[in-house]
């Protein structure tokens, strides 16, 4: 049987007078593959809550209304209200490893083939069917949302997939493990066939910012480049670098 679902208002609106019977509006496609869905039973409190959160941030961190709101807007809402879940979980865990220090794995890696975070996080947190009734609420498809997200240019081949692998199977044994790599601002580069010759062209893939990072530059340190090696009496200096600070 159908379950209606009402769509979300911003602002109260007056009780309607009842209206004279209508003939049924013919379901859309997209409307009766969602009536044939399996997907799981959501308790409707989680809803609510995620509704009320993201709200929130659509209107007190990207400052925007559904009057002025694009498509971009209401990802990046969605994002960082499945974050706000994520953050506690995570902080409780470098707490957990604060207090135990057990041995730590670092895994350094020039590339790590990540995808998208989106989907993945509310899967591994069990809210994806929680977050789709949410949105199907507030009146916007879940999947076009999910669409909106870049994939992260941080590899793009079998090694950054392998180092991918690595972190999601070290924390699923729950072992204290952190990855390492570069930060490509560009990503890696996307590919372009012209009369017959590869041509390069920049990945701009942070061009809209990214909710899933959270800079830290009181971690900020000093890498040289370039310069030379002295040889002295007491050994040898590296001189006539040039500094970048650079984010760790």
């Amino acid at each position: 049987a159908q379950r209606l679902r009402p769509h979300f208002q911003l602002s109260a609106q007056p009780a309607a007078q009842p209206a004279a019977p209508a003939m049924a509006k013919p379901l859309t496609d997209q409307e009766k593959r969602r009536q044939i869905s399996i997907r799981g039973i959501v308790g409707v409190e989680n809803v609510a809550e995620l509704k009320k959160s993201f709200n929130r941030h659509l209107h007190f961190t990207l400052v925007k209304d559904r009057n002025v709101a694009t498509t971009r807007d209401y990802y990046f809402a969605l994002a960082h209200t499945v974050r706000d879940h994520l953050v506690g979980r995570w902080i409780r865990t470098q707490q957990h490893y604060y207090d135990k220090c057990p041995k730590r794995v670092y895994y350094l890696s020039l590339e790590f083939y990540m995808g998208r975070t989106l989907q993945n996080t509310m899967i591994n947190l069990g809210l994806q069917n929680a977050c789709d009734e949410a949105i199907y609420q507030l009146g916007l498809d879940i999947e076009e949302l999910e669409e909106i997200e870049e994939d992260a240019g941080l590899g793009n081949g079998g090694l950054g997939r392998l180092a991918a692998c690595f972190l999601d199977s070290m924390a699923t044994l729950g072992l204290a493990a952190y990855g390492y790599g570069i930060r490509y601002e560009y990503g890696i580069f996307n590919q372009k066939i012209r009369d017959g010759w590869q041509v390069e062209e920049a990945d701009d893939w942070l061009r809209y910012g990214n909710p899933w990072e959270k800079s830290r530059p009181e971690f900020m340190l000093p890498v040289h480049f370039y310069g030379k090696v002295e040889h002295t009496n007491t050994g040898t200096k590296w001189i006539d670098t040039q500094v970048f600070r650079v984010l760790v």
